[in-house]
């Protein structure tokens, strides 16, 4: 029996019964996975962030102050361990009992060392990054990221030549190198004994500023570079020095080596 008298006038009879709940039930599952998700979303990002903002770049600059912060630590340390090992040098030299040529010998592979302070005529060498607005000169490629930063291939070259042309001793920004320094880099930041530098780089060397020259200019390592300056404007300077003074390395020369197992 109808009811139609009952229902809006153009209106069909509303289904009665399971009919109705079935067609609804599809409605509320997706509203339910929805609200869901967004749950899960809220909670991933709060234990992600743990209560920072995680659309910053605040963890990397905390990062970039505590290398900065250690690297001051550490040029505190080597004028630490300068001073202690001036008063021990002292000591030793009262306490001595050996012979003036043993005293020679000694004073000679302390020199060599590179403990000692140096000096003499002198070259320095000047590295730095192409300009921020930097372009291929005409008949080069546009430059890629790379071309355009002083890699540790680059400041290797320029130490390895300085020895070559027979320096008596090199600075790399304000430390001397031994024969334990390593030259690394990370990005575009030099990394040297424990402290950190950004371009631009100066290398200074005493010895004869002729041969130390002829050495830079005849490195084919050094030769590839001068492309560079050319091509995109990497920053390339040698200065002669009539008089130049390299202080003695202050860091520590500890040994660390691999030992044989079994």
């Amino acid at each position: 029996m109808s009811n139609s008298a009952d229902s809006p006038e153009g209106l069909p009879d509303e289904p009665a019964g399971p009919g109705r709940r079935f067609r609804a039930r599809p409605v509320r599952l997706l509203s339910a996975a929805v609200f869901a998700l967004a749950g899960l979303i809220f909670v991933t990002s709060f234990n992600t962030a743990k209560g920072t903002n995680i659309r910053t770049d605040a963890s990397l600059l905390k990062l970039s102050d505590l290398i900065q912060q250690r690297s001051r630590k550490n040029a505190e340390l080597d004028q630490s361990t300068a001073t202690v090992r001036d008063d021990v040098d002292a000591l030793a030299r009262r306490d001595n009992g050996s012979t003036k040529a043993e005293d020679r010998q000694f004073a000679a592979l302390k020199d060599a060392a590179g403990t000692e302070k140096v000096a003499g005529k002198a070259l320095s060498v000047t590295l730095n990054d192409a300009p921020p607005n930097a372009t291929a000169a005409p008949g080069y490629p546009a430059p890629q990221p790379n071309d355009l930063v002083i890699h540790q291939q680059d400041l290797q070259a320029v130490v390895n030549a300085l020895w070559q042309g027979g320096a008596q001793g090199i600075q790399v920004m304000d430390q001397r190198l031994i024969s334990t320094s390593a030259v690394r880099c990370v990005g575009n930041t030099l990394i040297l004994q424990g402290r950190v530098y950004s371009p631009p780089y100066k290398v200074s060397a005493v010895g004869d500023p002729g041969k130390l020259r002829q050495a830079l200019s005849d490195s084919p390592a050094i030769q590839n570079y001068q492309l560079y300056v050319k091509a995109y404007g990497l920053g390339w300077k040698v200065d002669e020095h009539k008089a130049m003074t390299l202080p003695g390395y202050s860091g520590t020369v500890d040994l660390h080596y691999a030992k044989p197992v079994g």
